[in-house]
């Protein structure tokens, strides 16, 4: 009898769970500690007034003139501009082409630059060259100091090694071009995502409160307290993915790899356990929803494996993910819609509520694809 209370309790459906929750939580930490193995550490870099004018083309297509505030796509072919760094007063008055030896700042979103210079050696600032470590890639500041001394028109070659995630790279990198002008710039770009780190900051000290509340349930024995350990741990990843997606996060936390890897995580685990808390709510439909959670358990593990056992970059699997993720959002969607017309009262209003993050998961995809926004902008707002 009590060997088979031991295998009663050992292959019940909440210890399966919880074994499988572990697992999954295990395989993202190992994915993260092999990433930093194998990477560098960030470059930093500042901000300025001074832009750069001139003309743009993709691949071998024509030439087109680099307009302010048009988007350039970064993920149809390499991109090269041609033209000078102009630069300004701080009360924008126009100075001319710059020529000098400060420094220049680029912010680089997994793209790598190659500067041509007037017959001088081409340089190359690459985050994801085999120098740094095969899986180095993410958003750093580097700089670059003019060599030749003339104004002769420059060119820079843009090279996007990926096909989604980073549409907006160019965009974002002719936007924030800067003087390297020491410490007290490079605090000022970590500064400007302070608001957003101390809100995730935030809901990472309330997470814990969820979680030491769902503890002592536990502990005392109390039912139900299956959803206030998924609120937590949704709340706890919400607040890591707002605080790693703050701008400044290569001066908070300078190891390129790991800023890429824990955002990436934060996002897939926010959306897991969301999921998982979408199928307590369900009644007629847990079933099927259930066995959707579960094959996006599996599929969320392979990604974690991958960049582990392949050379395949953790970031180039976002794509995949997103994909497997909706898929089980549009069946979690149909579950909810079931549930809604089944049922009255305010229940309805509590299946009206769990569409919106996924709606809005999606359509941060969809726009992130498109080059309007990156990240999980609309997930964020919906959430807070």
């Amino acid at each position: 009898m009590e060997n088979r209370g031991f295998r009663g309790w050992f292959f019940n459906a909440k210890t399966i769970r919880i074994v499988g929750i572990l697992l999954l939580l295990l395989l993202a930490v190992a994915m993260i500690l092999y990433g930093n193995a194998n990477s560098s550490q960030a470059m930093d870099a500042s901000l300025a007034q001074v832009y750069f004018d001139g003309w743009y083309r993709i691949a071998d297509g024509p030439w087109q003139t680099i307009v302010k505030g048009e988007h350039i796509p970064s993920t149809q072919g390499d991109v090269t501009l041609r033209g000078n760094f102009h630069s300004l007063m701080p009360d924008g008055e126009y100075i001319g082409i710059y020529t000098g030896e400060m420094p220049i700042a680029f912010y680089i979103d997994h793209i790598s630059l190659t500067v041509f210079e007037g017959g001088q050696e081409p340089y190359t600032f690459d985050a994801e060259n085999p120098l740094y470590g095969d899986s180095s890639c993410g958003e750093v500041w580097n700089a670059y100091s003019l060599t030749s001394g003339s104004d002769a028109p420059i060119e820079i070659l843009i090279h996007n090694p990926h096909v989604f995630g980073n549409e907006t790279a160019i965009d974002e990198m002719l936007s924030n071009l800067a003087f390297w002008a020491g410490i007290d710039f490079e605090k000022g770009v970590l500064n400007s995502g302070e608001a957003q780190r101390d809100i995730g900051l935030l809901f990472v000290i309330v997470s814990l409160m969820f979680l030491g509340t769902a503890l002592f349930s536990t502990l005392i024995h109390l039912k139900n307290t299956n959803i206030i350990w998924v609120f937590g741990i949704v709340i706890f990843f919400a607040g890591t993915y707002l605080s790693y997606g703050a701008d400044g996060v290569s001066f908070w936390s300078e190891s390129v790899v790991s800023n890429t890897s824990i955002l990436g995580c934060s996002m897939i685990f926010y959306m897991l356990f969301l999921s998982m808390a979408i199928v307590h709510f369900l009644k007629s439909t847990k079933m099927i929803a259930s066995i959707s959670v579960v094959i996006l358990c599996v599929v969320d593990s392979l990604l974690f494996l991958l960049p582990i056992l392949t050379k395949v970059l953790f970031y180039d699997t976002w794509l995949f993910w997103s994909v497997a993720q909706i898929l089980v959002d549009m069946v979690l969607f149909g579950c909810l819609a079931k549930e809604f017309y089944e049922t009255t009262g305010k229940e309805r209003w509590i299946y009206l509520g769990l569409i919106l993050p996924l709606l809005s998961f999606a359509v941060d995809v969809i726009v992130t694809d498109l080059g309007l926004w990156k990240g999980g902008l609309v997930s964020e707002c919906v959430f807070i």
